[in-house]
């Protein structure tokens, strides 16, 4: 037997329990570097794994692309090989007024929109972030926004469709494309689980052109910059995360 796994090429056994995943590979790299003794692990894809300790503590950073299911063998991998509790930094669209560009969103729970956890679970199943976790990202991140967000398998800046207008009536906060495949998964395996999110751009259907959608903006990077930090305290925060 290989001693890496085949997808994400990480090794099979003694990672440390704590992970940051987030989908772009690049954004991996930018985190590690924020790592004292950062090692890459394993590179595949859209994969790229390290290790490397924040404030002492030894933590894993790894990217799973885009989308639920490649990220799902990602979490799946991880855990394989020690992962106990996950936190994802990612992006988001704003749906909710006063939400805006470089924000940050705890997720609370999140929408099973996602065209994967379908085949794991029955759908009145909930996604739901553990509770320790929310609590450590709010403690780390008092100003942080806290709500259910929308995890949707196509890309929303380019298709807003029904459901739309129930999930903003609903209060819906923002919208994503990975989170609810985390949840579902950590709590079937009996992992932890959380997200925070920066927000990206307005994904209201009343916003103008959102075909015109563009990520990179200093303020999109700022924002991402301090939720690097957030979560990176936060996993070293939670109790109970060995």
């Amino acid at each position: 037997m290989s001693d890496v796994l085949p997808i994400t090429k990480i090794p099979r056994h003694g990672l440390p329990p704590r992970a940051l995943v987030v989908g772009d590979p690049d954004r991996a790299t930018a985190v590690a570097g924020s790592l004292a003794d950062a090692v890459l692990v394993g590179q595949n894809r859209e994969y790229r794994s390290y290790t490397g300790t924040w404030k002492g503590i030894p933590v894993v950073v790894s990217s799973h692309g885009v989308g639920g299911p490649g990220a799902l063998c990602q979490f799946g991998e991880l855990a394989e090989a020690g992962v106990r509790t996950f936190l994802r930094l990612g992006t988001a669209g704003s749906l909710a007024g006063g939400i805006t560009d470089g924000d940050l969103v705890i997720a609370e729970a999140a929408v099973r929109d996602d065209g994967v956890t379908q085949q794991l679970i029955h759908p009145e199943y909930p996604a739901f972030a553990t509770p320790e976790l929310v609590v450590a990202l709010s403690r780390v991140a008092p100003e942080a926004h806290r709500g259910v967000v929308w995890t949707r398998a196509a890309f929303s800046p380019l298709v807003l469709t029904l459901p739309m207008a129930e999930y903003l009536a609903a209060r819906v906060i923002a919208i994503e494309m990975e989170l609810s495949t985390l949840l579902v998964f950590a709590a079937l395996r009996g992992l932890r689980a959380g997200g925070v999110l920066v927000i990206d751009g307005d994904a209201r259907p009343d916003h103008p052109d959102p075909s015109a959608y563009d990520p990179h903006r200093d303020v999109v990077a700022e924002g991402v910059a301090r939720a690097t930090r957030v979560a990176l305290d936060a996993l070293i925060d939670v109790e109970g995360a060995e």
